[in-house]
């Protein structure tokens, strides 16, 4: 078994296509799912310190007990808790590539756009 870690939205719009394409990306059988409305600017901005610390508890469970090879930060068109435009969420994407890799330096860490076509893009 082999595991990979999605922070995503929690629109269901973008969780197949995010899915299937961190499948095929890390090569793995399985996606652990850590969903919040705007979760890239939730990492990013970090105003709700127990929001942030729970994310970061499911990661560190996806982490160590599943032995994730890889994580997606994923920003996505139409985000009604991220709000912002392409530009803003690609850069609210790496500051939270930047916030993880600080925890966890040595797994590696993408960003997702999912543009309007939910079509998944890899950003950073």
């Amino acid at each position: 078994m082999k595991f990979c870690t999605a922070i995503n939205c929690m629109d269901g719009r973008v969780q197949l296509p995010v899915i299937k394409y961190l499948q095929n990306r890390f090569d793995a059988e399985y996606v652990d799912a850590i969903t919040e409305a705007g979760a890239n600017r939730v990492l990013a901005i970090r105003d709700d310190p127990h929001l942030v610390e729970s994310m970061l508890e499911k990661l560190k469970i996806s982490l160590e007990k599943h032995h994730s090879v890889g994580v997606a930060i994923v920003g996505h068109y139409d985000c009604a808790g991220n709000p912002a435009d392409r530009d803003e969420q690609i850069k609210h994407t790496k500051e939270t590539i930047d916030f993880i890799h600080r925890h966890y330096p040595k797994i590696e860490i993408i960003g997702l756009w999912v543009d309007e076509n939910w079509k998944v893009n890899e950003v950073a």
